[in-house]
């Protein structure tokens, strides 16, 4: 039986060679990487260059040298490349003032050679979980924030009567088990943040972290340092290390916003890193892996970008394992009273006007508009009108302000052929409720005919 190794990269610097040797036969049998040098100035372009969790380091170098001078000065700068890093003196010389000092410095602990191999194992052990500890905590403030914000947002609530969104339901609820990635499209405000996290929450990563990243928010030239992270001192403003959002979210859900507007050069980048699961910090050498389920959301057609050239086609079919479409909410009309009604219950409770409702009439208008902005238009309206109201019945002209381009005539209104087909055809449906064959004869058409006019008019059924 093959012994697992510990996954662990320990770096042990002294001018002895037969230390160096009988420590790294030892510690080979126990951590996958254990690297040795007899030169200070090796060690110091090794950190710059390279991950390590534990450091090994002999405290004088110099030949009668007994003072641990130059063990502390080389500490120093070993704390300035990684300030996480647990270095562990050992000596030939096991003076107790010497040790205080080594400790106060900011070494982790002290040995003195010879030591037993026991006592060197229990000693790595105990820094390496001092290393996970510290990691663990600066993972957590980077995602502090981010739990915080998500707490004040609507996410858990999954609002819909619309057959449309009754079937991104049953999509949700079909694919959330497996660990496919996903591509959300649909307009601006349609509620793609909601339908991925709606995924997250049903699948068996629910428990683990839902990170977020607004492609459109990040400035280009930070946007490997944000997904991936950096080094510090791996350019200018790097006076620390940054863990990116790739290595944050790893063992949850990483969505990305507006997948579309990734610039060309950095889309082979993240190509590479969903491929291998594995990123390398800015200015690192290191593969860090990750395992992250993916899913992304846009409001432009991708397949055209990639027919244009302006995005990568090995990359539209790596994120796109299983595409959503989320239809306009001039599509599924029959969610905009529930929207708008528990967008009511929340703003009354905010703005302590519990008396308030929104009477039929109002209703009935609402569903007359078209919705540009989808469903964060309707919840800014509601909100906008809760304030506004001094009544107990919401009005109309609390919801539009006077220079809206409001009035979306009924079809029923309008003599364009077109539009009155496309009305007839989605109430025939709605009427039969989805029976395809029965709405066609309604209609006097063939179901071929009626399919035919679906795919012609684009309609969201």
């Amino acid at each position: 039986m093959i012994k697992t190794l510990e996954k662990a990269r320990i770096l042990i610097v002294d001018d002895d060679q037969g230390v160096l040797h009988s420590a790294r036969m030892f510690l080979k049998q126990i951590f996958e990487d254990v690297i040795t040098t007899d030169k200070p100035s090796e060690m110091i372009s090794k950190l710059k260059t390279g991950i390590f969790d534990v450091v090994l380091l002999d405290m004088n170098f110099t030949k009668g040298e007994i003072d641990g001078k130059e063990g502390i000065s080389l500490l120093q700068q070993i704390l300035e490349i990684d300030p996480n890093l647990p270095v562990i003196f050992i000596t030939a010389y096991g003076d107790f003032d010497l040790a205080v000092n080594a400790i106060k410095s900011g070494a982790y602990d002290f040995l003195v050679k010879p030591w037993k191999n026991q006592k060197l194992h229990a000693t790595i052990l105990s820094a390496l979980k001092y290393r996970n500890s510290k990691n663990d905590l600066l993972k957590y403030k980077e995602t502090a924030n981010q739990f915080e914000t998500d707490n004040n947002n609507d996410y858990k609530d999954f609002i819909c009567e619309s057959l449309a969104m009754n079937r991104v339901k049953d999509l949700i609820e079909r694919v959330a088990s497996t660990n496919a990635d996903v591509l959300i499209t649909g307009e601006n405000g349609t509620g793609k943040e909601m339908i991925a996290r709606q995924i997250h929450l049903n699948s068996v990563r629910s428990n683990k972290i839902f990170l977020k990243i607004d492609v459109g928010s990040i400035h280009e030239n930070l946007f490997e340092s944000e997904l991936f992270g950096h080094e510090k001192g791996s350019f200018t403003d790097a006076k620390d290390k940054k863990i990116g959002r790739f290595e944050l979210a790893s063992g949850g859900t990483l969505f990305i916003d507006e997948i579309g507007n990734i610039d060309k050069k950095l889309q082979a980048k993240l190509l590479s890193v969903l491929q291998n699961r594995e990123i390398f910090r800015v200015g690192g050498n290191h593969p860090i892996p990750i395992d992250i389920r993916l899913i992304c959301a846009t409001n432009q057609n991708l397949f055209e970008m990639v027919k244009l050239g302006e995005f990568r086609e090995d990359l539209y079919y790596r994120i796109n394992m299983f595409e959503m479409p989320i239809p306009s909410l001039r599509d599924r009309v029959d969610d905009i009273k529930p929207v708008a009604l528990y967008y009511l219950d929340k703003f009354k409770r905010k703005y302590n006007k519990r008396r308030l409702k929104i009477p039929s009439l109002t209703i009935e208008n609402l569903k007359k508009y078209d919705w540009p902005g989808n469903i964060r238009e309707l919840k800014n309206s509601i909100e906008r009108a809760v304030i506004l109201e001094s009544k107990d019945q919401i009005a109309v002209e609390s919801i539009f302000p006077a220079n809206q381009a409001f009035k979306k005539e009924k079809i029923s209104n309008t003599l364009n052929l077109i539009e009155n087909e496309k009305q007839l055809i989605l109430n025939a449906i709605k009427k039969n409720n989805g029976n395809m064959t029965n709405a066609a004869k309604e209609l006097g058409l063939e179901r071929t005919a009626l399919y035919r006019r679906i795919k012609k008019y684009k309609l969201n059924i």
